[in-house]
């Protein structure tokens, strides 16, 4: 499979490092420094750039027909455009907020615990994600993704940043150096805590799970997800 990345930083070089081994080959790379290859050539676009950017580079993609598979988060303001802009151009395209395998397996136990816990009002969900320093958006679009989750089968309506309102389902985001993510569920009552997390070693899993995503899209039209990817639908 030929492959263009979109974001060239230290996903894009994990991407590139693991699908070289698997039998790829790298045609295009896009940084903030420039460009090097021709994008046309791809078989498949791996997205991993900047929120301001991720809207652009995909829909260049749709306009070349080239599959797109974007781990781009603090861009979702416009995911309906991009869905729109998807169909409209006969598009193959799958965005996911995490392409670690162990993370979605981590998001189906998040919802049927979820499911699980909500006759149980005396325990209070909360969530508390950890990233490097360098991670721009907060909370992390993985932890939005949890937070959707457990929405689907709670009586709370939103998910909110530091909020101590007892309506709103809390999220903690904190920034320490070199964390590759850690994300934790806490289900917290009066005489005990149930927790649920998932803890990333290093980035070969986000980056692994990308090129799995990019492998499954080629050859096929529509909008995806890593669900249909893992067959956990």
């Amino acid at each position: 499979m030929k492959i263009a990345l979109l974001g060239y930083g230290k996903m894009g070089k994990t991407i590139e490092r693991l699908a070289l081994q698997k039998g790829h080959t790298i045609v295009y790379t896009l940084s903030s420094t420039g460009e090097t290859g021709n994008l046309a050539d791809a078989d498949c676009a791996i997205e991993f750039s900047v929120p301001t950017t991720a809207v652009a580079n995909i829909s260049k993609c749709f306009e070349l027909n080239i599959p797109v598979v974007s781990g781009t988060t603090g861009w979702l303001d416009h995911y309906q455009e991009v869905l729109k802009l998807c169909e409209t151009s006969n598009g193959s395209f799958i965005y996911a907020s995490n392409f670690s395998i162990g993370v979605n397996l981590f998001f189906t136990m998040n919802e049927y615990l979820a499911k699980l816990m909500r006759p149980w009002k005396e325990y209070e969900p909360s969530i508390e994600e950890i990233h490097h320093t360098q991670k721009l958006d907060a909370p992390s679009g993985t932890a939005i993704s949890i937070a959707k989750g457990i929405l689907k089968h709670s009586d709370k309506t939103q998910w909110k940043l530091d909020s101590d309102d007892k309506n709103d389902l809390n999220i903690t985001a904190k920034r320490i150096d070199d964390v590759k993510g850690t994300h934790s569920i806490d289900y917290t009552s009066a005489i005990d805590t149930i927790t649920l997390k998932h803890e990333a070693h290093t980035r070969d899993g986000f980056a692994m799970g990308a090129i799995l995503a990019a492998e499954w899209l080629v050859g096929k039209k529509g909008v995806f997800s890593m669900k249909d990817v893992l067959n956990l639908k």
